[in-house]
Order: C-alpha cells, then structure tokens, then sequence
C-alpha cells in the first residue's frame, strides 16, 4: 500500500490514535484488527493479511489516501 506521509509503515495503534476514522474505513471491509488489544501490526500488513485481493485493497488504499488528504 502506498499511503500519505508512510502512514503503512506505522503500527495500527498508532495509526488508530491520530486517525480513528481510518478504523471505521477498515470496519467497513470486515477488517477487525483495529479492537486488538496488541496493535503492532503494520497497518498495510493488516490490510495484506485478510487477502481481500487487489481490486479492494486499492479501494481501501483510495480511502484512506482520500481521507487523510482532507485532514
């Protein structure tokens, strides 16, 4: 994922404090990782690991490029 200000390289705990709108981008494609009590994981990995194949990915990569580009 090719994310503003390499925001895919961030942990998703992190992500999630400054962005919690991108957890409800994340919800709405049945990604849950955003209420795991451990939050390292990568946020482009979080994406990658559900295998949800390209053609979303680059919808929810859309998204939250969109989203942060009206912050």
């Amino acid at each position: 994922m090719n994310l503003r200000n390499d925001l895919g390289n961030q942990q998703i705990q992190d992500v999630l404090k400054e962005h919690p709108h991108i957890g409800e981008i994340l919800k709405n494609y049945d990604i849950a990782c955003v209420t795991c009590g451990v939050g390292i994981c990568l946020l482009k990995d979080v994406v990658s690991i559900h295998a949800l194949g390209d053609e979303l990915e680059s919808k929810i990569e859309a998204e939250i490029n969109a989203y942060l580009d009206n912050q």
